[in-house]
């Protein structure tokens, strides 16, 4: 029994692990790595590698980390899109402030402007008078105040004020045009700030010449060339 003990530990197969720091062929120092390659590359008892994968080749911790990169990128995108809607809310609401601002600030001076129409109409706008005219015009112009109402044009009950209507003569389609504009209205953008006080008249369809834009309104006179609104005095 003793000699077949030591036969069976004559045939089993002796490793040797190479702890050594230092690599005595080339001197340099070993990582731990390179010093425990031995042991580690040694196979089992069985012939099979101990250090062996998943049987379905999916690493468990692959497939965490990409669930969790998904996530992110979930919430980026998210946080990405909750950003770029509150720089459209903000701008929105900027521009919104502006305009109420300039309408707030041109609203005041609507009654100065029609004494400049007043004296202009009355010769009485010259010398440093009308330069100073001309100066608050160019700040209210350049704020984007449009001046409408002039006579010829189509009536529309959203930017004229009829306190007169005078019967069309004749028989045939009509259409209501403006006859004489008693006070000139004002707009800032898509916000009226008043509408224009006028006399209306109906008068036959062939009269009224054609808009070539498609507005509805007839061209402006020649003398109103050149003026925002039909008038240069905003």
């Amino acid at each position: 029994m003793a000699d077949g003990d030591e036969q069976d530990r004559q045939q089993e197969p002796v490793t040797f692990r190479d702890r050594r720091k230092v690599d005595p062929e080339t001197g340099e120092v070993r990582s731990n790595d390179e010093s425990g390659a031995a042991h580690a590359a040694a196979p089992g008892p069985d012939g099979t590698d101990p250090v062996a994968g998943p049987a379905d080749g999916v690493d468990p911790e692959v497939e965490k980390l990409t669930a969790e990169v998904a996530e992110r990128t979930a919430d980026l995108q998210r946080v990405s899109a909750e950003y770029a809607n509150y720089r459209r809310r903000a701008d929105r609401d900027r521009e919104q402030t502006q305009l109420s601002a300039k309408v707030s600030f041109v609203s005041d001076l609507l009654t100065v402007l029609d004494d400049f129409e007043r004296a202009e109409q009355h010769g009485d706008l010259t010398g440093p008078f009308k330069s100073a005219a001309d100066k608050v015009t160019g700040v209210v112009t350049k704020l984007g105040l449009e001046s409408f109402g002039a006579e010829g044009e189509l009536f529309d009950p959203q930017l004229h004020e009829a306190v007169q209507h005078e019967p069309a003569e004749g028989s045939g389609p009509t259409v209501t045009v403006l006859s004489t504009v008693l006070r000139r209205g004002y707009r800032i953008a898509d916000r009226i700030l008043r509408p224009a006080m006028v006399t209306v008249q109906d008068r036959p369809e062939a009269e009224v010449a054609p808009d070539p834009a498609g507005s509805g309104d007839p061209e402006p006179a020649a003398g109103d060339a050149g003026r925002p609104g039909g008038d240069d005095r905003a």
